[in-house]
């Protein structure tokens, strides 16, 4: 069988304010579970736009990453026997203006702000292993240059434009 193996790319935004950390409580097929503002990097968008629109969706608030703070690996198994993949691009930065009109996206049940600590000892209930790696790399100061992942132009092209 000759079938490619691709991860699926994911973003995350971690978000620290006055010592707490913004988490969305989200629907998943396991139950409820907590996770970073993350989700999947869509066709024509930079990791760092996808990270920007995510949180607006997930949380209704305006965020502009500034720094990268990691990038992860991680593979999870379903009761169901499904093995998936994800390479998630992690980042921190600004936190602008919350929008209380904004419905939040399908799934999304609620935000919350946890202490690390709180983060640490709810690991049951997370939707990512990569939720507690992300907040520690951040608190140990983790922080790289937004450059370090290139987006070339041709990412923000349209689709039709690429085929001719």
């Amino acid at each position: 069988m000759d079938t490619r193996w691709k991860p699926n790319v994911t973003v995350a935004a971690v978000i620290e304010r006055d010592g707490l950390f913004l988490l969305v409580e989200e629907e998943t097929p396991d139950g409820l579970r907590l996770n970073n503002p993350a989700g999947h990097l869509d066709c024509g968008e930079t990791p760092e736009q996808a990270c920007a629109r995510e949180t607006l969706e997930e949380t209704a608030y305006r965020f502009a990453p500034r720094a990268l703070v990691g990038i992860y690996l991680s593979r999870q198994h379903t009761p169901e026997g499904g093995d998936t993949t994800y390479l998630r691009f992690a980042f921190c930065g600004a936190l602008g203006e919350w929008d209380r009109h904004r419905v939040l996206d399908k799934g999304i049940v609620r935000t919350l702000w946890l202490s690390a600590d709180k983060v640490r000892t709810s690991v049951a209930r997370h939707r990512s292993p990569l939720l507690v790696q992300s907040m520690e790399d951040y608190l140990r100061g983790a922080r790289y240059p937004l450059e370090l992942v290139h987006s070339d132009a041709s990412v923000l092209l349209a689709p039709y434009l690429l085929q001719n």
